[in-house]
This record gives structure tokens, C-alpha cells and sequence, in this order.
């Protein structure tokens, strides 16, 4: 009788349990990884008399800032937000996405474009670019290229139930001749 040069080993046969704990973990890391994240690269600055240039503005913070939000009791919630200089001052704008929190149902989402003073106080809105009136709820949603681009669900009829948006679509916004100016990306489609 020939032994196999390798035996049989227990631990080379999986359980349900070992794939659920093996999946949890994975799961852990993505979602730690999406919190923790590498400082921004930095360019190696010449040492000496070089003149140093000068450090980036601060994009605005929209915790405590009062955004133009009913909400009753309950109190107004960031759900996104996003920074980029929109306006092309070298300043960069804040555009937060606010609802009410509710905690429960889809209540409508406003979209805000914040900047900071030139004191460098509080940060104040500048320019509303989706009310909380038009019942509409954002979901994807990027500053990029000094544009607002975002995916944006809403109504037909006053007769659609809250809970059940059966209109898409995609909204682009830039900064033209002294205000922000709505447009449909190339390519999107309503459903």
C-alpha cells in the first residue's frame, strides 16, 4: 500500500461559516478603506529662498451652516457633499445635498452651493440649485470639471406615491454669466 505524499488535511475543506466569515472580513476592509484614506500627494517643494506658493483655500464645511430648509422638529441633514471651484475664482465652492431627517419615508432632497467669506467666517449659501418643493431625491452625485453633475429622481403626477419616484434624470450644472445654468449631460436618458 502506497501512502499519497500529501495527506488529507481538515482545514482544506470550507464550512458555510468560513465563507460567511470570510465575506464579513472583506466586507470590513472595503468599507474601512472608504473611510480611511492617504493624504494627497505633494510635489517635493524646493528648500532655501524659493518662493513658497501659497496653500490652497479651505473648501467650505456645511456642518452648521442654516441651510433654507423646513423640516419642522426634525433637523436638516448633509446626505453628500462635494468640493471644486465652480466659479473659477481659485476658491473652491461646497455642494451639499440636505434633506430632512426624518427617519423614515424619502423626504426631498435641496442641492446647495456654499462658499466661504472672504473673512474666512461661517459659510453661506450662495445659490439653491434643487428646492425641497419639487420632490426631488438625489442619488449620484460629483463635483468635477467646475460642474454639478447628478442623477435625480422625481415625479409625473402629484398622484405617484412618495415612496415611489417613476421619473430619471441626469442634471448638469455650470456656472455661466454670474449664475449656475442647468443642462442634461450628453448621452443621458430619462426613464
Amino acid at each position: 500500500m502506497q501512502q499519497s505524499a500529501v495527506p488529507e488535511l481538515a482545514h482544506t475543506h470550507t464550512s458555510p461559516l468560513q465563507w460567511v466569515a470570510t465575506a464579513t472580513a472583506i466586507a470590513g476592509v472595503v468599507a474601512l478603506s472608504t473611510v480611511l484614506q492617504p493624504d494627497p500627494a505633494r510635489a517635493a517643494q524646493p528648500a532655501g529662498g524659493a518662493a513658497r506658493a501659497a496653500a490652497p483655500a479651505a473648501a467650505p464645511d456645511p456642518s452648521g451652516v442654516d441651510f433654507p430648509i423646513t423640516c419642522g422638529p426634525a433637523k436638516a441633514l448633509v446626505t453628500k457633499k462635494a468640493s471644486g471651484d465652480l466659479d473659477g475664482d481659485g476658491r473652491p465652492e461646497t455642494v451639499a445635498v440636505v434633506r430632512c431627517d426624518a427617519g423614515s419615508g424619502t423626504p426631498p432632497n435641496g442641492v446647495y452651493v456654499l462658499t466661504q467669506g472672504e473673512d474666512a467666517g461661517k459659510p453661506r449659501v450662495v445659490a439653491t440649485l434643487i428646492e425641497p418643493k419639487d420632490r426631488l431625491t438625489v442619488t449620484d452625485f460629483a463635483v468635477r470639471d467646475a460642474a454639478v453633475t447628478a442623477t435625480v429622481l422625481g415625479y409625473s403626477s402629484l398622484d405617484v406615491p412618495s415612496c415611489c419616484p417613476d421619473v430619471t434624470e441626469q442634471a448638469k450644472w455650470q456656472w455661466r454669466n454670474g449664475a449656475f445654468v442647468r443642462s442634461t449631460p450628453a448621452g443621458a436618458r430619462s426613464v
